[in-house]
C-alpha cells in the first residue's frame, strides 16, 4: 500500500507542477504578445474553464497522496531523511494552494467582475497581468520543489 501511495504522490504532484511550468513558460509568454482585449478574454474564458474535474482532482491529489504516504510506513521502513523529503515536498504542495486560493483565485475573480463593470481590457489587464504572474512563478516553483521532494523521498523504499 505505501509503494502505490508514493506512486501516486508522485504521479500527481508531477502533473501538477507539469500543468504549472506550461502555464509559466508557455501559456503566458504567448498571451503576453497579445493585445489587451485578446489577453483578457483567454484569460477569463481559462479561468472558467480550468478549475474542473481533472484538474481540481490533480490539484486536490497533490496533496492528498503525499500526505497519506507521509502516514503509511513503507514495509523496510523509512530513513529520517525520507521522511522528511516527504513532508517538504507536501508542505510545498501546500504553499502552493494557499498562493493559489489567497492570490491568483481572488486576481482571476477580479478579472472576471472587471467585465461586468465595464473596466476597459487594459486597466483590467494592467491590474491582473504582472501580479498574477509573479504569484503564479512563486507557485510553479512550489510545485516544481514539491515533485522533486516527493520523488527524491522514495529513493531506497522497497
Amino acid at each position: 500500500m505505501s509503494t502505490l501511495l508514493l506512486t501516486l504522490a508522485v504521479v500527481s504532484t508531477g502533473l501538477y507542477a507539469g500543468m504549472m511550468l506550461i502555464f509559466r513558460t508557455g501559456i503566458m509568454p504567448a498571451l503576453a504578445r497579445v493585445p489587451d482585449a485578446q489577453f483578457v478574454n483567454v484569460m477569463r474564458r481559462i479561468n472558467e474553464d480550468v478549475p474542473r474535474g481533472l484538474f481540481v482532482l490533480t490539484m486536490l491529489a497533490s496533496v492528498g497522496f503525499p500526505l497519506a504516504a507521509l502516514f503509511v510506513a513503507p514495509d523496510g521502513g523509512r530513513t529520517a531523511i525520507q521522511l522528511w523529503l516527504l513532508a517538504g515536498g507536501l508542505a510545498l504542495s501546500v504553499v502552493n494552494h494557499g498562493i493559489t486560493a489567497g492570490g491568483n483565485v481572488p486576481l482571476n475573480n477580479a478579472l472576471a467582475s472587471s467585465e461586468s463593470a465595464g473596466t476597459p481590457d487594459g486597466e483590467a489587464r494592467a491590474a491582473f497581468e504582472p501580479r498574477w504572474n509573479r504569484l503564479h512563478t512563486i507557485r510553479t516553483l512550489c510545485a516544481v520543489a514539491a515533485f522533486a521532494l516527493v520523488t527524491a523521498s522514495g529513493a531506497g523504499w522497497s
